[in-house]
Formats: structure tokens, C-alpha cells, sequence
């Protein structure tokens, strides 16, 4: 890997039906981290530019979803901009740009290109008229501002045909408010969040699904767990699908649960069925973005024990692989993860993984929940305590975003 080191968050962006859209690529240089102030953001957004087409190809780094950059006036105006694929981003101009006749200038330019404009970490006036004109894409940072002013802003903007994006959502609550103001897209891990629980006790889908989960991990026997099966056709499906999509790359088509054990083998089954879980769930079925997180998540833990644990690697690998996945059943079920985990029959590593982020997967996991945060010191801390090079992380990154997509892409 040439150039400079850097390291690349992706936060989601969803969509009113709770579909993941875009990622806003977040980017660090390594070098930054020792500063105490960081404050080169142009340097930074031309070696996010850079470094994403040159070193790694664009595709890699987003899969099949948009890309929001950031850029500074010295960006917007240089020809390194136009480098992008028009179709695949979304330029963000930081709200530190002056929006003059310059800038609107090679606003209409870039918009005339095909280029997709965001106006980011904006605060309404009408004194903008002229760019809201030009934009595509208005982003408000709602997080701890008063609802009337979210409104005021919301109301503002509606003049124009804008798409409005909060940025920030943290909590469900958040993003009802949002939703019923009007936003159109929601960026933040506020769907991976554990919700206050509403219900004392699981409705009878939930209970089947766990019921399933409990006999997978406890080996139970196979036509005890094709018996559960029946009981949720919807989940068969899923599996189905799964574990015949293009990300497994295997060379017979499964039909049957069954013939998926004889051909994958429980470990693998394991994985593929809790996954499917996911996918049946109430939030967005196939398209949930728990699934796309939590398989995400997996992966990536996978991958980083694959390229620096030593002895039983595919074991260990298998094992980071669950604890990725099972990090955020709590929320899928809205049951307390002590709660989850007590039901299961876990190994030692991954249920200290899950309850308290403790021992080697724990610290792994720590470290894909930081960079899901764009938290890179909190990365950077986590890397060096695992073992692990910031080229091994972004190369890990890399595949697991290639592997999600053609999972996602099966889906």
C-alpha cells in the first residue's frame, strides 16, 4: 500500500424506510493523530480523494452505495474534484466554505457535470437563496438542538426542492422527531441502538427465532432444529438465500436445511443462521441495516484474527465472526444482552466479548464499534492493543466491505 496512511470511517446514511444509502467517508491521516490540533482538513480531503482512487479503487471503498465527501473551498475549486465518479458521490461543502459568487459559481459548474451537492452542517437563512437554488442536498446536525429550531430550519428550506439529511441521529427517539419533521435521510447508528424495552416478554416470532438460536449453539439435533424451522417459513427463506449467495462462493445451490448442514458444516450454519435472523426481522427484512451493520461487523472481526492470530485460526476466526454478529441481537430482540446471552450456550471468549468487552474478541470488537464512530484515536488505541497495523485494518476493511456488498447485492 503506497502513499500516505490514513485511517477511513464510513458512517450510514438511511432513508425513510430505514434502508442504508450512503456511507459519509470520514477520513484521518495517521500522522494527524500526534498533533494536538488537527485543522489541515484540505490536506485531508485531497488525500481521502487521492488515496481512495489511487491505492484502493473507488469500488472497494463504497460497494454499491453513494459516498459523501467532504471538501473545502481549495478542493471545491481545484480539478481534483471532478476526478470523482459523478455518479457515486455526494460533495459536501463544509460549512466552513464562504458561500460567494466564487463559490456559487462552481456550484452551477459541477452541478451542471452531474455532480450531486450537499450543503453540510448548514443553518438555514434566506440569505442562502441562491445556493439552495443549486444544492441537492441540505444536511442539519440536529444533535442537541431544541426542536423548535430544527423545525424553524425545516420549515425554511421547505421553499426549495431540497432533500433534507439529519446528521447525528443518536437514540430512536431522535429520529422519530426527525422523521416527523420531514427529513428524508437519517445518518447515524441510531438503528443499532438498544431501545428502552416496551414489552416484558418476546411476541411468539421473536421467541421461535430464539428458540433457534438457543439450538444451534447447543448443537441440538438437526431435525429438532428443521422442526423449528417450519415454524417460520420466512426465516427458511432467508437462510435459503444466504447461504446461496454469491458471498459464500460455493459451486452447489442449497435447498434444504439439511443439505445446508452436510454442505457447510454446523460452524459455518451458525453464522449464516443468525444472520438470516436479522433479515426476518421487523426493521427492513433483507434490507435492515441491522443486517448490513452486524454482518459488517463480523467480517471484519474475522478478517483482522485471519491476518494476525496464530494456532487455530479458522477456529478463533469463526468465534470473532459470531461475537460481531451477536453484538447487536439486544437491539434485534429488545431484550438486555445479559438477558440474550444467559439463553445461549456461548463459548467463554465470546460471551465476555458481548457482556463486557473483555479478552482478545472483546478488544477487537471495541475497535470495530470505534471506527463505526470515526473515534480514531479510540482506534488507534484498540490497533496497537490487538496487534494490529493500520494496513492490515484498512486492507480488513477493504474486504469486508467487497464481501458485504455481494452479500447484500444477493439479498
Amino acid at each position: 500500500m503506497t502513499g500516505e496512511k490514513f485511517f477511513l470511517g464510513r458512517q450510514p446514511i438511511l432513508n425513510k424506510a430505514q434502508q442504508i444509502v450512503g456511507f459519509e467517508l470520514l477520513f484521518r491521516s495517521a500522522e494527524s493523530l500526534a498533533a494536538a490540533n488537527f485543522r489541515d482538513t484540505h490536506a485531508a480531503s485531497a488525500s481521502v480523494i487521492v488515496n481512495a482512487l489511487s491505492d484502493f479503487g473507488f469500488q472497494d471503498v463504497l460497494g454499491r452505495h453513494k459516498g459523501f465527501f467532504n471538501v473545502t473551498r481549495e478542493m471545491l475549486m481545484s480539478d481534483a474534484v471532478e476526478l470523482l465518479p459523478k455518479d457515486q458521490v455526494v460533495i459536501e461543502l463544509l460549512e466552513t466554505i464562504l458561500l460567494d459568487t466564487e463559490v456559487v459559481a462552481r456550484c452551477r459548474d459541477l452541478k451542471a457535470q452531474g455532480f450531486t451537492l450537499a450543503l453540510d452542517d448548514h443553518v438555514y437563512s434566506p440569505d442562502f437563496a441562491t445556493i439552495y437554488h443549486i444544492v441537492d442536498i441540505v444536511k442539519l446536525d440536529v444533535l442537541g438542538v431544541e426542536r423548535e429550531e430544527i423545525a424553524r430550519c425545516v420549515d425554511g428550506l421547505r421553499a426549495w426542492p431540497l432533500v433534507l439529511l439529519a446528521e447525528k441521529v443518536e437514540s430512536a427517539e431522535q429520529y422519530g422527531i426527525c422523521a416527523q419533521l420531514g427529513f428524508d435521510l437519517f445518518q447515524g447508528y441510531y438503528f443499532a441502538r438498544p431501545v428502552v424495552l416496551k414489552q416484558n416478554r418476546l411476541d411468539v416470532g421473536k421467541l421461535t427465532m430464539l428458540q433457534l438460536m438457543q439450538q444451534v449453539m447447543a448443537e441440538s439435533d438437526l431435525a429438532e432444529i428443521e422442526e423449528t424451522f417450519k415454524k417460520n417459513p420466512g426465516l427458511t427463506f432467508n437462510l435459503l438465500r444466504l447461504v446461496n449467495s454469491v458471498a459464500i462462493g460455493l459451486r452447489v445451490r442449497i435447498k434444504t436445511l439439511r443439505h445446508a448442514l452436510m454442505v457447510l458444516g454446523r460452524e459455518q450454519l451458525k453464522r449464516w443462521i443468525t444472520l438470516a435472523l436479522y433479515a426476518t426481522s421487523d426493521s427492513g427484512g433483507a434490507q435492515s441495516p441491522l443486517l448490513e451493520i452486524a454482518a459488517m461487523r463480523g467480517k471484519l472481526l474475522e478478517v483482522l484474527v485471519q491476518a494476525g492470530a496464530a494456532g487455530e485460526v479458522q477456529e478463533v476466526a469463526d468465534r470473532a465472526f459470531m461475537a460481531g454478529i451477536l453484538s447487536l441481537i439486544d437491539v434485534l430482540f429488545e431484550v438486555s444482552m445479559s438477558e440474550l446471552v444467559t439463553k445461549l450456550n456461548l463459548v467463554d471468549d465470546v460471551r465476555d466479548a458481548l457482556l463486557a468487552r473483555t479478552g482478545p474478541l472483546g478488544e477487537l470488537l471495541l475497535l470495530a464499534e470505534k471506527l463505526e464512530q470515526a473515534d480514531f484515536p479510540a482506534v488507534n488505541r484498540h490497533m496497537e492493543q490487538c496487534g494490529i497495523s493500520l494496513d492490515q485494518l484498512l486492507a480488513a476493511q477493504l474486504e469486508t466491505i467487497t464481501w458485504s456488498d455481494r452479500l447484500n447485492a444477493a439479498l
